[in-house]
């Protein structure tokens, strides 16, 4: 979720928040299925998880398939429309993509079992915020006094097995395009320990606005509040559609260092999305 500092954007006003009675009442219908399915699932990962702990600790052998079935129908019930194309990563390691809106959390969790790294404020989101928790989010503060420690612990979960999932552009943006990879989150994957056994797949999401609407739709950048994206999203009469792009994995051993990686990485994500962008 986003970082800091947080991507302003261009000049250019985004329309005002505007629901007919009928939007009103698409967002009432969606959002009440919405949060009871999140609720209910939630409620269920955390029995689950019960169980689950004591026997594997870190590792979470269960849980995340109830994750997965949450973020996949979230869409449905949203109206939204999902694809992807490209194979997912088997071997260790973390997933890089673009960061576009709070959807992020859906359209990334839905196709694969991967463990978010993000700003620590999102801990206390309502809703959103819970279930980043129990599905073992890692929350970190951007404080170059915390680095060791952070990278501490992406050390433990990628020992673990986790698939780390970062945004490395470090903010959301309005969804037309992609801000320069920052190298610092790839410092981790360079260690003595891990470097030979890591990979980094790059991933690009790409928001199809709804026909007719602005093609920032479902861009959540600057200082938008969440709950009128969310009511927004809600409420649209027609919903566009989201698609997925799976890049080749990269292996950490093949890259000098952090940098370097970030480059190839944020080149394979702004090129998929620019050959959208010209189709």
């Amino acid at each position: 979720m986003r970082g800091g500092p947080t991507w302003t954007g261009e000049d250019i006003p985004v329309p005002p928040l505007s629901l007919s009675a009928r939007g009103w009442a698409r967002v009432l219908w969606r959002g009440t299925v919405l949060v009871v399915f999140i609720l209910t699932c939630l409620f269920l990962l955390l029995l689950l998880r019960l169980i689950e702990r004591p026997l594997y600790g870190l590792e979470r052998p269960w849980t995340p398939h109830i994750t997965q079935f949450v973020c996949r129908n979230a869409f449905r019930i949203m109206g939204i429309g999902y694809s992807s194309k490209g194979a997912r990563m088997t071997y260790p390691g973390a997933v890089v993509a673009n960061h576009s809106s709070w959807l992020d959390i859906f359209t990334l969790n839905a196709e694969k079992r991967v463990y978010f790294v993000s700003k620590a404020e999102v801990a206390n989101w309502p809703l959103i915020g819970w279930l980043a928790r129990a599905t073992g989010t890692v929350f970190i503060r951007r404080d170059a006094r915390d680095a060791a420690q952070q990278r501490a612990i992406f050390e433990e979960r990628l020992k673990a097995g986790h698939k780390l999932l970062f945004f490395p552009e470090g903010t959301s943006t309005d969804g037309l395009r992609v801000l320069q990879f920052k190298p610092t989150l790839f410092a981790a994957f360079f260690s003595d320990e891990l470097r030979d056994l890591l990979w980094v797949q790059p991933v690009t999401a790409i928001y199809h606005p709804p026909e007719g609407a602005d093609a920032r739709f479902y861009g959540w950048w600057g200082d938008m509040d969440f709950a009128s994206h969310l009511l927004k999203t809600l409420g649209a009469t027609k919903q566009g559609h989201v698609e997925v792009i799976w890049h080749d994995p990269l292996k950490v051993s093949d890259y000098p260092n952090r940098k370097a990686i970030a480059r190839v990485a944020e080149e394979a994500v702004r090129a998929a999305h620019s050959r959208l962008d010209d189709a």
